[in-house]
């Protein structure tokens, strides 16, 4: 069975795209933990990140750093923070956290609920800054 993130990748369910190429693509998390926080995930579905290929592997940082560069330009934040749990979608998928505090890339706390507009906004002002 297809991956949620497989089922946004093939327009299937809707998703808040901010970059996308032939082999990766770059959202927003519905459930984030600040304003800004994208999940780039490769097209090709596969469970665990160190399942990747090498130049998957490599391709997927390197896209993530366009993408990272972009939120820091977009959202009001010190850093961009990079996580990879690998345990609530079994896709591989590289979180970046907008940081201003260690907490705002603390997993345990309460997801911020984001309305739809407010959504479509960050997601444009992310693809607004990609070079």
């Amino acid at each position: 069975m297809a991956s949620i993130f497989t089922k946004i990748i093939n327009r299937e369910i809707p998703g808040h795209i901010v970059a996308e190429d032939d082999d990766f693509i770059a959202f927003l998390d519905i459930m984030p933990l600040v304003k800004g926080h994208v999940l780039v995930v490769p097209k090709r579905e596969v469970d665990y990140i160190f399942d990747l290929e090498d130049q998957e592997l490599a391709g997927l940082h390197v896209f993530a750093k366009k993408v990272a560069k972009a939120i820091d330009q977009s959202v009001k934040c010190t850093r961009v923070g990079v996580a990879v749990i690998g345990l609530e979608v079994p896709h591989v998928h590289v979180h970046l956290v907008p940081l201003n505090t260690m907490d705002d890339i603390n997993f345990t706390r309460p997801k911020l609920k984001l309305g739809e507009d407010e959504m479509k906004t960050i997601a444009a002002n992310i693809k607004d800054k990609l070079v």
